[in-house]
């Protein structure tokens, strides 16, 4: 790709310096006031004309060679599944060296067509399927290669209370947020649930408060195709009348602009508030003020963005009953704390239950792997919670449930006599474990746990949740 995108750079340069493709079309999205009703912040730029001559040269910066090298890295180390063409990222090297030109030349003239996303239903925690659209590998380089552009000029523009896929922030910094609200006496939270948020957002909406963002035409109306190029269903492609398909880089820029109307209409009431991408808490002190925000905001939301709450899952509740991002509250001598919610911690020992079953046909080394990668992602993130008493009991469930699948692969007497030699064991010991006609789970208790103790399975590199949740907080 190197290669190929160095073999254009000049033309590069020299488009840089001509008008933009298809900006004499007609243009096909709206510039509305801002949201407090002033001037559109396109508007406020035309004040500037070098800025704005710059901002309608989007398309050029997109398709520069070092921009596109950036998002091919990013599309690469992401991988991900092929969509509708098949196409998987190691392919798509290949493919870039013989087609760039025209590809490029395609987006710099507006006549890019994106190709319709793979649906994926996604089965959720609390039931149903989130339904997810993988685009293309290529579409996905040319998103990623969009939003490298495009989120340096939007990104600080957003309002502080929004946390959700924005560079330096994180969910850790939201749940920080909502912490430091609950502690200035903000006891009550409303719980904000956009109803099927991705699949209901209104293009035209959408595109209207994009377009007071970009001034390059090009960029809108492609966005704009990404929005409605289809869903592939059956082989059949289905139009998408409304909704920015999650799965691809570009969705969660697209709602945080929508959104950021949100954030401004909350500042503008003087609310607390945080917001994690689709997902929003307002901090008030009493419920009955909570109850009059979540009325307003529901007929705010339908209003001005088509957006629908969804009732059964927002409300308004206290601190130490709400939920955000996966974690709880609760309030202690030191002020409010976070814990892991109930559901989280669920979710966590059903893994790991399929993670340590006796019928899985792995081997111990294998097992032990396999859990060590997922519960080393789980605490990179829940480890801001308050749980050290919860990871001890879960380390002892695990370890018993691991010497049950060493006994079954103990199979027969003269294996586990062998075997329980091989530790040490005195031989009245071993004659009465190898000969043991208990199951399993409870072999797996008290004659084996002072034989396959801590000391066996830090050999066999099991890594304690514990032991890790303290070293995580140690650093924090």
């Amino acid at each position: 790709m190197n290669e190929r995108m160095g073999s254009v750079s000049s033309q590069d340069e020299r488009r840089g310096q001509k008008t933009p493709h298809g900006a004499d079309l007609q243009e096909e999205t709206v510039n509305p006031s801002g949201p407090g009703g002033g001037p559109s912040s396109s508007s406020a730029r035309e004040e500037d004309p070098s800025r704005e001559a710059e901002e309608r040269q989007l398309m050029e910066r997109v398709v520069s060679r070092h921009n596109m090298i950036r998002a091919y890295e990013r599309a690469k180390s992401n991988a991900g599944a092929p969509g509708v063409d098949g196409m998987t990222v190691e392919a798509l090297m290949p493919y870039l060296r013989d087609h760039w030109a025209g590809i490029k030349d395609d987006l710099l003239g507006d006549r890019y067509r994106p190709q319709p996303v793979r649906r994926v239903e996604i089965p959720k925690a609390g039931g149903g399927v989130r339904l997810l659209g993988i685009p293309t590998v290529l579409d996905r380089l040319v998103q990623q290669a969009l939003l490298q552009v495009l989120t340096p000029m939007i990104d600080p523009e957003f309002a502080d209370e929004s946390y959700g896929f924005r560079p330096g922030r994180s969910a850790h910094d939201a749940l920080r947020a909502s912490q430091s609200h609950m502690g200035e006496g903000y006891k009550w939270v409303v719980d904000v649930d956009l109803e099927k948020f991705f699949d209901r957002v209104n293009h035209d909406v959408l595109m209207s408060r994009v377009a007071r963002r970009i001034s390059d035409k090009r960029v809108l109306r492609l966005i704009r195709r990404y929005l409605q190029s289809g869903v592939m269903l059956d082989g059949v492609v289905v139009s998408t009348e409304e909704g920015t398909p999650q799965g691809g880089p570009l969705s969660p820029l697209l709602a945080n602009i929508l959104l950021d109307d949100l954030d401004r209409e909350l500042q503008s009431r003087g609310h607390r508030f945080v917001r994690y991408a689709d997902d929003v808490n307002v901090y008030v002190r009493s419920r009955r003020a909570g109850e009059r925000v979540l009325d307003g905001l529901k007929k705010w939301l339908k209003k001005k963005l088509r957006l629908k709450v969804n009732e059964d899952k927002s409300g308004v509740r206290p601190a130490s009953k709400s939920k955000f991002l996966g974690l709880s509250f609760y309030r202690s001598p030191r002020g409010w704390r976070i814990r892991v919610a109930s559901s989280s911690l669920s979710r966590l020992k059903d893994r790991l239950r399929q993670l340590t079953r006796r019928n899985w046909g792995v081997s111990m080394k294998e097992r032990i792997r396999r859990l060590n990668e997922y519960t080393r992602g789980w605490l990179g993130y829940f480890s801001i919670a308050d749980m050290k008493g919860p990871l001890q009991e879960i380390d002892q469930w695990v370890r018993r449930r691991l010497r049950a699948c060493v006994w079954v692969q103990w199979k027969r007497v003269r294996t586990r006599w062998r075997k329980l030699r091989d530790l040490g064991v005195p031989d009245w010991k071993v004659h009465l474990t190898a000969n043991s006609r208990r199951g399993p789970w409870f072999m797996a208790g008290a004659p084996l746990n002072s034989i396959l103790n801590l000391d066996f399975w830090r050999e066999q590199d099991l890594m304690f949740l514990t032991d890790r949740y303290l070293l995580l907080r140690q650093r924090t």
